[in-house]
């Protein structure tokens, strides 16, 4: 571990002069000298004086560089039966292009667009398009509901809404279009423009302010990149509040493409010309960062997917596009091959497929349970690196560096900060944590480059959330602890930690139990008022497909592992079977929402939800066996 510990105490102790080096590594207009500076709020902020553009960074300087043929993208979509491939040349073309459509609309510098696409390669032309013109993009998941939609048009406050006429799940077509009209004859701001991109499964009716995604772009001319400051904002976006606002997490321009830059290096162990694939959504951050970004900044060609790890058509659907896509290094969430697993627990679908060029798997958006590790382990039989980071950080704080310094695995851990990141664990009081004890996971400022710049027009609202509950440090809200070996073990959010009769105890720690019985494919451990002691554990299981051994006797067996691992202080009497769990549509499992159920309380359907009918299921099966005051719950 020496190369690793030097290069992140350099980073830690010669912050500008560690990432003024890194900053080197891509093309500048003008390349800063300010390196690190401070806002009015005394937080980092990267790069100031620097001239750059986005869209430069990763599409016409490799065109420049020679790298013109190399495809940029591959797109595959099952669902709609299409495939695509885009060069370089084409990408910036297209982009170019259709940010000539945008200038036209009066887009222009600081101006918000919004993207309301789904996984289609209009999706990221639409971004790059922004990026060119300095405009400030917002992408919301395709699909989700008008009401959102409309709350962050008014937060944004969009000169235009660029939008697809429809999205395809796996077993029906969703129309965008009646979704966007709803959400702006909700909303208070009102766009100038829309751009619609006609879909033949569900083409869309056009209002007076709408215009055809082609027919515009026929017409349009190509513009060049605008140069933009390193701190000016490239895009923003959204993540769920605990007010019930979203909060619009706001990433600048040089800060991010330095960043993405060395970590597509450092921690993915990549090369230009290699093929990324990170199964995830341009809605969301990872999608962002490791669809969008981050493989073209740094040269490599990206796998843009629009479909499911099952069911399009089944459960070798990543296998396929892993060997026909000579993929180096796949990147997706933990409860996608939860779902796999459940489906195909002896991966028999695995043989249909050459994944001989795979290199590495990475993990990330949830912790990643030593039994998926274990499945994933023995089954690949290559590097499965769990790795941890947040929608603000817009890029890894944990990892195993493949780049750099590979280490011995342990699972359960994301291994170790990411140079530029000083991870450290407090207790309660603010005091630093001994190696093994629980505490608060925090981030020592300055936050390095990459890292989100601020909330989008609200800057109390950002320090009030992030820095003002351990002054100096960024609160991160998950809780964890880092070994003698300076392993990081991040254990769930800080409110999945509970307190039986005076025992804090993780209920991440009683998931890696219960999820470690053969017969378990999913689970979820929450904690519930209890009278007597304060909180106890309730578990939800999902059996793996097939089981048809006794619910009874499975329920019995699992709390008795608990009892026999952690002990009889846990507390763990009850579990429930369940045929599915309440999810975002990024896979994280509504725990806080489940306890909101199961304590009684009035909830609201969250707008991330995948499917709203397991919300019911899981309600259903608490007031059927008494768990809680379940019963009382209702939807506000």
């Amino acid at each position: 571990m020496r190369a690793y510990h030097a290069e992140h105490q350099r980073s830690i102790e010669q912050p500008n002069a560690f990432w003024k080096e890194q900053a080197k590594r891509i093309p500048w207009f003008r390349l800063p000298e300010t390196i690190l500076s401070h806002d009015e709020q005394n937080h980092a902020r990267w790069y100031d004086d620097g001239e750059m553009n986005t869209c430069y960074v990763a599409l016409d300087h490799h065109v420049e560089s020679g790298r013109g043929e190399q495809p940029a993208i591959h797109w595959d979509s099952p669902v709609a039966g299409q495939r695509r491939t885009l060069t370089y040349r084409e990408m910036r073309d297209d982009v170019a292009r259709f940010a000539g459509a945008l200038a036209s609309l009066g887009v222009g510098k600081g101006d918000r667009v919004v993207i309301y696409m789904p996984m289609v390669p209009e999706a990221l032309i639409a971004m790059y398009a922004c990026a060119r013109l300095g405009a400030v993009h917002s992408v919301v998941f395709g699909g989700f509901a008008a009401h959102e939609l409309a709350v962050r048009i008014d937060d944004a406050e969009p000169r235009v809404v660029i939008a697809a006429s429809c999205g395809i799940e796996v077993d029906r077509i969703l129309p965008y279009k009646p979704i966007l009209d709803q959400a702006l004859a909700q909303s208070h701001h009102q766009p100038t423009a829309c751009i619609i991109l006609q879909r033949d499964q569900a083409r869309a009716e056009l209002g007076d302010r709408d215009h055809d995604w082609q027919g515009l772009v026929s017409s349009a001319e190509m513009v060049d990149c605008v140069s933009v400051r390193g701190t000016d904002p490239l895009y923003i976006l959204y993540t769920s509040g605990t007010t019930g606002k979203p909060k619009g997490v706001v990433r600048d321009n040089g800060g991010h493409a330095v960043a993405l830059h060395y970590s597509m290096d450092r921690i993915y162990g990549m090369k230009p010309g290699e093929v990324f694939f990170s199964a995830s959504d341009v809605g969301w951050v990872v999608g962002h960062s490791y669809i969008v970004y981050a493989p073209l900044i740094y040269g490599c060609t990206t796998v843009i997917y629009e479909g499911k790890p099952v069911k399009t058509p089944d459960a070798g659907s990543f296998w396929r596009l892993i060997s026909e896509y000579r993929v180096k290094a796949f990147f997706t969430a933990p409860t996608a091959f939860r779902a796999i697993k459940k489906e195909d627990p002896d991966g028999v679908l695995l043989k249909n497929y050459d994944i001989s060029c795979l290199r590495t798997l990475f993990l990330a958006g949830e912790r990643l349970d030593p039994p998926t590790f274990h499945w994933l382990d023995d089954l690949l039989k290559v590097p499965v690196i769990d790795h941890w980071w947040q929608t603000e950080t817009g890029w890894p704080i944990a990892a195993n560096l493949q780049g750099l310094d590979p280490m011995p695995v342990k699972a359960g851990s994301a291994t170790v900060p990411v140079p530029g990141f000083d991870v450290q664990i407090l207790d309660r009081s603010g005091e630093p944590a001994a190696p093994g004890e629980q505490g608060s996971v925090v981030i020592q400022e300055p936050m390095p480059p990459g890292c989100l710049a601020g909330i989008w027009r609200a800057p109390k609202r950002f320090h009030g959330a992030y820095m003002a509950a351990f002054p100096g440090y960024y609160l991160t809200g998950d809780a964890g602890y880092i070994d003698q070996d300076g392993y990081l073990f991040v254990m769930g959010r800080t409110d999945d930690v509970i307190n039986v009769a005076g025992h804090r105890l993780s209920t991440g720690e009683m998931e890696e139990v219960v999820g470690s019985h053969t017969a378990v494919a999913e689970c979820a451990v929450i904690g519930i008022h209890d009278d007597l002691r304060g909180q106890v554990p309730l578990g939800l299981v999902i059996p793996k497909d097939g089981f048809d051994g006794d619910i009874d006797m499975l329920e019995r067996e699992l709390v008795s592992l608990v009892r026999d691992k952690i002990g009889a202080v846990a507390s763990f009497k009850q579990v429930l079977v369940v045929s599915r769990l309440p999810k975002t549509r990024s896979g994280k499992i509504l725990r806080k929402l489940l306890r909101t159920i199961a304590d009684g309380e009035e909830f609201a359907m969250p707008s991330t939800i995948d499917d709203p009918a397991s919300l019911q299921d899981v309600q259903e099966t608490m007031v059927h066996r008494n768990v809680g005051d379940a019963h009382k719950a209702r939807l506000s």
